[in-house]
């Protein structure tokens, strides 16, 4: 992932030499406490005699040297800053840009809620990652030997009280890392199944609403959360632990340079003032060797993260994108040739079975089945959200495989039997698929979609907000939207999947009668359930558990078909 800090070299090598000016300038203030002390206030080589002079003087540096490091400081967090922000915006736009190439499948395998993770909380424990090895990795690893090497220079007893206490401070932390590493990968998975509940809670509303299964989704709800309260809380504990143990070496560190000093200075051979600073350089050593356990755990989730967001870039498109762009000689013809499906890791279970059928271009076709018999599968494999298993589909005379995806699919327009509503103006949500559209279009499209009537007695009219997942709008207003919008698009190959279900008779019949007169030479597939809303179509496919069990008119059907007549008389009431 370092490709996407490199765009920002310049302020990923300037934010770690201010960090090293901020560190030297802590280093330099001990040496100078120890200057104020001996000389300063004890006037060692004065014959006792403290110097105002000089406690002003090495006093003035300090301030100094404080006001430097502080810049240093300030500058290093500036562009660690835009270093971090800048890689996670990009790392995130390519995350979000890979996983809009995803077929249905992967999505499904991935599932909505660890993607939302990925995208979001993944990417910033990659930043703070990031952040972290451009200062505190630094300031950290500085500190520590910057400290041992000026207390070794002070006196290299004091060095034998780092040989001592560091072994210690070595095994703490290897040992608490140990058991707090496996953990943080299994947190993000915790979090994607808060994730996952809350996305299915926040878009289906409505229907805990309705079933009053506020209380069961609360209980779903605490339970993801408390999973992942108790992971958290593995990982807190195991560091709660340490950071008092770590406390104990520090202070005993301290005790030890206080004794070998005292020791010394008796001697005569350090001073007073070398003996306080040698507790500072211990002090910064051991607390920069603490701080490490913050890093570590940062480094650790950032690791941990960093799988989890490549196991998303590394993942290959199941749908592979093809060459073929040019425009072919016919348009919206469509063909299935001994074409099998089967759902990705659903075994030999087939969904469709050897089809074969020709759908010419302008010709209007129903396709009419029980539930599960593989309508929606059928339409699907047409703008390749699937695969087939065997067999081919072919667009225009063209294998599908071999377009180009958007070229394919932007000639073709679906109205999806969910009708997926944003959070914008009715106009907006029209326009979604072409937003090139003129006002004239909008009108135009809403007006054969049966829309127009409706959006006119709103307050606002087509610039009337609709709330997140269309929840503002009836069933049949969001599908009148749906439906207009795939008209915009002004495909050659319109499919309707189940998406008049929520639409009266007469209004549904207006719609297709209007589609038949204003785009004669458009295909057109009908997906439903009705009877009523497919009689009129130039062919209708009758579908029984993934084969074609018949093909023809309404008329021919009732006489051919036994599967239709039933669907024909069950729905009329006749025996």
């Amino acid at each position: 992932m370092l490709k996407y800090l490199r765009k920002y070299w310049l302020f990923a090598i300037l934010a770690p030499l201010f960090m090293v000016g901020e560190v030297l300038m802590d280093l330099v203030q001990p040496r100078l406490m120890s200057t104020i002390v001996d000389e300063g206030v004890l006037g060692l080589s004065n014959n006792g005699v403290g110097s105002l002079n000089i406690v002003l003087t090495e006093g003035l540096k300090m301030i100094i040297f404080v006001i430097i490091g502080g810049t240093c400081g300030i500058m290093c967090g500036v562009f660690s800053n835009i270093a971090s922000q800048n890689f996670g915006n990009d790392l995130r736009k390519d995350t979000f840009k890979k996983i809009m190439s995803f077929s249905f499948e992967q999505t499904d395998k991935f599932s909505t809620g660890s993607l939302i993770t990925r995208v979001t909380n993944d990417i910033t424990q990659l930043q703070n990652l990031i952040q972290m090895v451009m200062r505190g990795f630094v300031r950290t690893f500085m500190l520590f030997a910057g400290g041992i090497i000026c207390m070794m220079t002070l006196n290299l007893s004091f060095g034998a009280v780092i040989a001592c206490a560091l072994p210690f401070v070595v095994i703490c932390v290897v040992y608490f890392l140990s058991k707090a590493n496996p953990l943080f990968s299994k947190l993000q998975h915790k979090l994607d199944g808060v994730n996952n509940v809350m996305q299915e809670n926040v878009s289906g509303f409505r229907v805990v609403k309705a079933y009053v299964k506020e209380d069961y989704e609360k209980k779903r709800f605490g339970k993801s959360n408390e999973e992942l309260v108790k992971t958290q809380l593995n990982v807190l504990m195991i560091f709660s632990y340490m950071q008092p143990i770590m406390n104990i070496i520090l202070n005993l560190s301290i005790v030890a340079v206080i004794k070998v000093g005292g020791i010394q200075v008796a001697a005569g051979n350090v001073t007073p003032g070398n003996v306080m600073a040698a507790i500072t350089y211990v002090t910064q050593s051991l607390n920069a060797v603490m701080r490490m356990t913050n890093m570590f755990q940062t480094a650790s989730r950032g690791i941990a993260s960093g799988r989890r967001v490549n196991e998303v870039l590394n993942c290959e498109p199941a749908i592979k994108n093809g060459s073929y762009t040019d425009n072919p000689a016919v348009h919206g013809k469509i063909e299935f040739r001994n074409v099998s499906f089967a759902y990705p890791g659903m075994g030999d279970e087939k969904i469709l079975d050897n089809i074969n059928i020709v759908i010419n271009s302008g010709e209007t076709v129903g396709i009419l089945g029980q539930t599960g018999c593989g309508k929606t599968s059928f339409v699907n494999l047409i703008p390749r959200f699937y695969d087939v298993t065997e067999g081919s589909v072919l667009v225009d005379d063209i294998d599908v495989r071999e377009y180009n995806l958007k070229n394919l699919r932007k000639r073709i327009s679906t109205a999806l039997q969910k009708s997926e509503i944003f959070q914008s103006s009715i106009r907006d949500n029209i326009a979604w698929g072409n937003p090139d559209a003129t006002e004239e279009q909008i009108k135009n499209a809403a007006d054969i979609a049966q829309a127009t009537e409706f959006i006119s007695r709103t307050k606002e009219g087509f610039d009337t907000l609709v709330t997140q997942q269309g929840t503002s709008l009836s069933g049949g207003q969001k599908q009148r939207v749906a439906i207009s919008r795939t008209i915009l698009k002004d495909a050659e190959i319109l499919i309707f999947d189940d998406s008049t279900s929520a639409l009266d008779l007469k209004t549904e019949a207006d719609l297709y009668s209007m589609l038949k007169d204003k785009y004669p030479e458009t295909t057109k597939i009908i997906i439903a359930q009705r009877i009523a809303s497919v009689k009129d179509a130039d062919r209708i496919i009758v579908l029984d558990n993934g084969k074609i069990s018949a093909v023809g008119t309404h008329e021919e059907l009732l006489n051919t078909s036994e599967i239709y007549k039933d669907i024909y008389n069950s729905q009329l009431n006749r025996k």
